[in-house]
């Protein structure tokens, strides 16, 4: 009764408990609405035409269900670290330690750095005089050291800072989105010729990347409240209005653009509000790209550095990385080298090579979560009454599983051969790592 009393104020690793469910919700928001909803209307658009609308119901049907793995499994395992966690409560630290070199390294780190770059980028276009190299190092050190700052003070300051983003990020799509349906053509949205089985798959594919990221912001499980009650609740509030937001948004551009929203892959919804609002819609859209990515980064710092915190925590990476703030009560270090490595990868440019990884690392994490439910039902039997229970038995996580394989034979070779290398080295990694451990003993 004590601890039950305890972890509404602190975890057993430390750590606060204050992330409710619209919180949570919000973070997998704004972890998923990203640069990608800028350019993803046009890029459907040239696969399916007006009927991209079914590869968004499609792509958030097998999303859900993945997701819904997530619930379950994140409603029974409480401790901080997300996908890592799960994987490593239900198949071992062995299996763990890849997942969270995958995780926190293989999608994390090159993702944001790629868009540390983009924003970048994006800020020069708004203000071309800033276009040099001494611009571009000093306003990427500058961002980071801020988010870093603001996360390590506590997990209130980062939450706080990720919902005004948030909400600063939505209301150019929003504005979009509302005045936008007074200027759609429906002829633009007639259906003229059904597309191929194999075109479907290519757009839904596509999409799928496009739904990535929600997983990230379960990593700091161990500061959510209830988290029975609101892991459920969170990812569902969040997966529900991102869906609903790309298919208001595919549907505007489609409505105003008509066929030519198929041939502007690079900024359709920038060209759509120039229709819409005249030539500072264009603008509006461009700041509201530098929002999103500047939301998507925030909340990334905020929840990633987590996997590191918990990864080092059971004895997979330095101890120093498991020290958390005497006064903050954060994993302050975590944040800290998460953040170095982002940085340095971002100006290297080699990014660029290593994010085709990015794809293949969270398609391996989602398999495994979604065989983790299975697992821990057979270890520990079904949910309990205060659990979230997946219907279906394991009808569900093998759905997943195999919608997961799928997408991987979609892979070009050479893709395929870095994931294959990444997973090598995490092996060489922990082998080395539990090689000195014994030595040391």
């Amino acid at each position: 009764m004590g601890l039950e009393n305890g972890e509404k104020k602190l975890s057993r690793e430390g750590l606060v408990r204050s992330i409710g469910p619209l919180a949570l919700g919000t973070n997998v928001f704004n972890m998923v609405v990203g640069a990608g909803i800028f350019v993803l209307p046009g890029v459907v658009a040239s696969h399916l035409g007006a009927s991209a609308i079914f590869a968004y119901l499609i792509c958030g049907l097998a999303v859900s269900m993945i997701f819904l793995c997530y619930a379950e499994i994140g409603s029974r395992v409480r401790r901080s670290g997300g996908s890592y966690a799960y994987i490593e409560d239900a198949f071992g630290p062995f299996a763990g330690f890849i997942a969270s070199m995958l995780l926190w390294f293989g999608w994390a780190i090159l993702s944001d750095a790629a868009l540390l770059v983009i924003l970048t980028e994006t800020i020069i276009l708004i203000v071309p005089e800033v276009d040099n190299q001494i611009f571009r190092i000093l306003f990427m050190t500058g961002l980071i050291a801020f988010l870093v700052f603001t996360n390590v003070r506590g997990v209130e300051s980062g939450k706080k800072l990720y919902i005004a983003n948030t909400i600063a990020k939505v209301i150019p799509l929003g504005l979009l989105v509302i005045f936008g349906f007074f200027a759609i053509n429906f002829d633009n949205l007639t259906i003229t010729e059904w597309p191929s089985v194999e075109q479907i798959g290519a757009s839904t594919l596509i999409l799928f990347f496009a739904f990535s990221g929600a997983e990230c912001a379960l990593n700091a499980s161990g500061e959510i409240e209830k988290p029975e009650k609101t892991v459920p609740r969170g990812i569902m509030l969040g997966i529900g209005s991102i869906l609903m937001l790309y298919l208001a948004l595919q549907t505007v551009a489609q409505g105003v653009l008509g066929a030519d929203l198929g041939n502007n892959t690079e900024a359709p919804l920038s060209a759509t509000a120039e229709i819409i609002f005249g030539s500072w819609g264009g603008k509006m859209l461009l700041v509201g790209t530098a929002i999103s990515i500047f939301a998507t980064l925030s909340g990334d710092i905020l929840v990633t550095p987590r996997v590191v915190f918990a990864s080092a925590r059971d004895g997979n990476l330095p101890k120093f990385l498991a020290k958390v703030h005497p006064k903050f009560n954060t994993p302050y270090m975590s944040v800290i080298v998460f953040s170095a490595l982002l940085l340095l990868i971002a100006f290297s440019g080699t990014f660029e090579t290593l994010a085709i990884l990015a794809s293949g690392s969270i398609m391996l994490i989602y398999a495994g979560v979604s065989l983790s439910v299975i697992k821990v039902r057979m270890r520990d039997g079904m949910p309990s009454r205060e659990q979230f229970k997946l219907p279906g038995g394991a009808i569900i996580p093998m759905l997943s599983c195999s919608l997961i394989a799928w997408m991987l034979f979609q892979l070009e070779t050479n893709e395929a051969l870095g994931l294959i290398a990444l997973v090598g080295v995490s092996v060489l990694i922990y082998l080395a790592n539990q090689l000195m451990k014994k030595k040391s003993s």
